[in-house]
């Protein structure tokens, strides 16, 4: 079935998520332009998250027929992959009742491997967090250029494929309630030089450690506030919600500081911290807090417990 077909097809309430599989400058130029141009055609406010240097480009060949598109740095606003889905909502609440649009490229080549885990989780969630609501969001992969274990994840998460104006049924995916296996894999432990504190009543403890091994790593001040922020709020959800107190570990390489907290708590929506929580959901308020200030947030919870890494970048 052609997309515009398919597109056409699902118009109204249906929400549609598609990988876009492109190779290079000149199929990226002709794949996107062509999408953006039935955005248009069918009135549809259109959201474009991309790399700086190809929201430039679009700008330009776009030659100010921009009406009802809004451009923004996915560089910037998917560096934690958490945060896009609620920029796609705030989006969507600019314009009630309407159908809208966005197209963005969550993966890229230089993003590390724990990143991409938590892409693929980003767009997993997506098909829970829109399910129902009049969107279609068009994810960009360039073939040329992410590993094919990648592109395997996103065949998992997106119901469909494009490639040019082809539309096919993605033989891979696994279903709105689906995780790439990758997703759910523990943690690694850390390293055996990594401090650690164990803490039960008092996160007093827990605030200088963050501060001692942040200063230490050389993390700007500004954002050692920031930690030591997002460090408080998952400790006192262990606080909150569980009786055994809980675990930090942190330690640092040349590139970030990571500081992973463990507990005996369950995290039981999915959704959380990826949305503006409503109301005192178990781990909702302090991860979306969380995430707004941390580079990258992993969470593994189970039966047995809930660890949770932060990381922030040292540049």
């Amino acid at each position: 079935m052609g997309a515009d077909v398919a597109e056409a097809a699902a118009a109204g309430d249906g929400f549609l998520h598609r990988a876009l599989l492109y190779r290079g400058a000149t199929e990226f130029r002709a794949s996107i332009e062509r999408y953006l141009r039935g955005g248009q055609a069918r009135a549809e406010p259109v959201l474009i998250a991309t790399a700086p240097t190809k929201v430039s480009w679009l700008r330009r060949e776009l030659s100010g027929d921009t009406a009802g598109m809004a451009f923004t740095d996915m560089t910037e606003v998917g560096r934690n992959p958490a945060r896009i889905i609620p920029a796609i909502r705030g989006f969507m609440d600019r314009y009630p009742g309407r159908r809208i649009r966005c197209v963005g490229e969550p993966a890229w080549p230089d993003r590390s491997a724990a990143e991409l885990r938590e892409t693929a989780r980003y767009e997993a969630l997506v098909n829970l967090a829109f399910c129902g609501t009049p969107a279609t969001v068009v994810c960009l992969y360039d073939t040329a250029g992410l590993a094919p274990s990648v592109l395997e994840d996103a065949s998992c998460t997106h119901p469909a494929l494009l490639r040019g104006s082809a539309e096919e049924c993605s033989p891979g995916y696994l279903g709105p309630e689906g995780l790439p296996p990758g997703c759910d894999r523990p943690l690694s432990r850390p390293p055996a030089t990594a401090e650690r504190l164990r803490y039960q009543r008092d996160l007093r403890p827990v605030r200088s450690l963050v501060t001692r091994c942040a200063r230490s790593a050389r993390l700007p001040a500004r954002r050692i506030t920031d930690l030591v922020l997002a460090a408080s709020e998952v400790a006192a959800n262990t606080l909150r919600h569980t009786r055994a107190g809980g675990t930090v570990h942190l330690w640092h390489d040349d590139q970030e500081i990571l500081c992973q907290i463990t507990d005996s708590g369950v995290i039981a929506d999915r959704l959380a911290g990826y949305r503006v929580p409503a109301g005192d959901l178990p781990g909702g308020q302090g991860l979306w807090l969380v995430n707004q200030v941390c580079d990258l947030v992993e969470v593994r919870t189970s039966a047995d417990g809930t660890t949770i890494c932060l990381h922030m970048r040292l540049r």
